[in-house]
C-alpha cells in the first residue's frame, strides 16, 4: 500500500486550468499598474497613456500570432469565445439560425450555440469525432451543407485530451464562416493560415493573467456584435479594458513563444513518459491522439475507480491534477468529450504540465500512480 507523504513537494499538474504567471508577465503587470490604471477611452493624459499601452499590447499579440493589430481585441475569456463566435452568426442572421460544432467543443461554445439556435429558429448540429477525439473534414462539410447554417465552430485542440483538429485545412460550403476556439492551444500551436474568420484565446494557456481573453476577428470577415452595444468588435465588448492585464498577457505570449521549441520538446517528452506509465497500469485507457496533440497535456481513465477519488488521492501525495470525468466539484454528469469519443467517462485524470515541471517531478508522479490506483481498487474489493 502506498503511503501519503505530508511533507512531499507540491507539484502543480493542472496548468491547463491555471498556472503561475510567467515571470515576464509578472514584471510587466507591476509596471503597467503604475501607468495603465485609467480608462483608455478618456481624453485626458492618463487616459491617453492607457490607450497607448493597450495599443502596444494589441500590437505585440498581433505580431506574435501573425495578425494585424486591428484584428486583436482584449476581453474576458468567456466573452472572447461567445462574442467571437456569435458575432459571425449575427452577421448572417438572415441566412438562418443553425450552428454547427464538433461534439467535443468546450461548454462555452456549446451553451452559446444552443442559445443562438433556440433564439433564431435554428438547431445545433454536432459533428461526431473518432476514438482519438478528431473530426473528419468530410463530416464538418456535410453538416454545414444546405440552407440555414449561420456559423461553424471547431476548436484548434481539445481542452481535455489535447487532440489537434484539422481547422484551416478546408473551406466550408455556402460561405459558412469558421470560428476557432484556440483557448487551450495558443502559445502551444499556431493559428491556421486560412479558412477561418474569428478565434478566441485565453491568456492563462501561455502564462498570462487568468482573467484575460483575446478575441480575434479577421479583416474582411463579416462580424456584428450579437449583444447590446457597439456593432463593431471592441476591447472588453465596449466596457473598461484591463490594460495591465492585457500588457501582461502580451509580455507572457512573447516570452512563451521565444522559449517555445525548448519547452514544448521537454513537455512532449515528459507527457510521453506519463502516457507510458499510465498505459502500464492494468485496465487503464490513455485517450487522445498519441502524436497530433498538445505537447503538455495527457488524459487517462482507470476502470473501477472514481475520478474524484483519484484526484484526492494524488493530491495527498502532492500532485495537483484535474479530472475530466463525472464526479468533480459541482457536477455528476460524465465528460461529454470522453463520451463523444467512446472512452471511459469515469476514473479520469487529466495532467497538464506548466513550463516549470521537471523530469524528476514527473518520474515521482509515475512511481506513485500505480500504487494509488491499486489502493483505490482494493478499497472496493478488487
Amino acid at each position: 500500500m502506498t503511503q501519503s507523504q505530508p511533507g512531499a513537494e507540491r507539484v502543480h499538474l493542472d496548468a491547463g486550468a491555471g498556472a503561475p504567471l510567467h515571470p515576464a508577465a509578472r514584471e510587466v503587470m507591476t509596471a503597467a499598474q503604475e501607468r495603465g490604471f485609467a480608462d483608455p477611452r478618456a481624453l485626458h493624459g492618463a487616459g491617453r497613456d492607457a490607450r497607448l499601452l493597450l495599443d502596444n499590447a494589441r500590437e505585440v499579440v498581433a505580431e506574435c500570432l501573425g495578425l494585424r493589430r486591428e484584428e486583436v481585441f482584449f476581453t474576458s475569456p468567456v466573452d472572447a469565445v461567445q462574442r467571437g463566435m456569435l458575432g459571425l452568426a449575427a452577421a448572417r442572421v438572415r441566412v438562418g439560425g443553425h450552428v454547427v460544432h464538433s461534439a467535443v467543443e468546450h461548454a462555452h461554445v456549446r451553451h452559446a450555440a444552443l442559445w443562438w439556435a433556440g433564439s433564431h429558429g435554428g438547431e445545433t448540429r454536432e459533428v461526431p469525432v473518432d476514438l482519438r477525439g478528431a473530426v473528419a473534414e468530410a463530416d464538418v462539410i456535410s453538416h454545414c451543407a444546405g440552407a440555414g447554417v449561420a456559423v461553424a465552430a471547431v476548436q484548434l485542440a481539445n481542452h481535455e485530451v489535447g487532440t489537434v483538429q484539422p481547422v484551416g485545412a478546408f473551406p466550408l460550403p455556402d460561405g459558412v464562416p469558421m470560428f476557432v476556439d484556440a483557448s487551450p492551444a495558443l502559445g502551444h500551436l499556431d493559428l491556421p493560415a486560412e479558412h477561418w474568420s474569428a478565434a478566441a484565446g485565453h491568456a492563462t494557456a501561455w502564462g498570462g493573467p487568468p482573467g484575460v481573453g483575446v478575441m480575434i476577428v479577421r479583416r474582411g470577415a463579416r462580424w456584428t456584435n450579437p449583444f447590446p452595444g457597439d456593432p463593431a468588435p471592441t476591447d472588453a465588448g465596449g466596457g473598461l479594458p484591463d490594460v495591465p492585464g492585457a500588457l501582461a498577457a502580451a509580455a507572457a505570449l512573447r516570452a512563451t513563444l521565444a522559449e517555445h521549441d525548448e519547452v514544448a520538446a521537454r513537455q512532449r517528452r515528459l507527457v510521453d513518459r506519463i502516457r507510458e506509465a499510465a498505459a502500464a497500469v492494468p485496465d487503464t485507457d490513455v485517450v487522445g491522439d498519441p502524436r497530433d496533440r498538445l505537447p503538455h497535456l495527457v488524459t487517462f481513465s482507470c476502470l473501477y475507480v472514481p475520478g474524484e477519488a483519484l484526484v484526492r488521492a494524488l493530491d495527498r501525495h502532492g500532485f495537483g491534477v484535474a479530472s475530466g470525468s463525472a464526479c468533480t466539484a459541482s457536477t455528476l454528469e460524465p465528460s461529454h468529450v470522453l463520451a463523444a469519443m467512446g472512452a471511459l467517462t469515469h476514473g479520469n485524470v487529466r495532467v497538464s504540465l506548466g513550463r516549470q515541471v521537471t523530469e524528476a517531478q514527473v518520474e515521482r508522479f509515475c512511481a506513485v500512480l500505480p500504487g494509488v490506483v491499486q489502493d483505490l481498487r482494493a478499497e472496493i474489493g478488487l
